[in-house]
């Protein structure tokens, strides 16, 4: 059981890390995001980050949905990060 939680933490660890670098190359307007490694970038974060856009619509020109976004993956890591202090020996 806790080779599991270990690699969901790694992954949700992994996947913020993607997100972070997501959210910084939309800094640069001129970034292609149909060209590789972009738009495989754009296709693993995107469905993640609009079922935020969808709950925040981007305000001003600013998009707040990865700050959400960020915040789930964080209470998501210290869920499974509290599992195996609750597990039975």
């Amino acid at each position: 059981m806790s080779l599991l939680i270990t690699t969901l933490i790694t992954f949700v660890s992994f996947y913020s890390y993607l997100l972070i670098i997501r959210v910084l190359l939309t800094w640069f307007p001129t970034i292609n995001w149909y060209n590789q490694p972009f738009a495989a970038l754009a296709q693993i974060t995107d469905p993640y980050l609009n079922l935020f856009r969808s709950i925040i619509p981007p305000l001003g020109g600013m998009d707040f949905s990865p700050i959400l976004a960020f915040l789930a993956l964080n209470l998501l890591s210290g869920l499974l990060s509290a599992i195996p202090a609750n597990l039975p020996l």
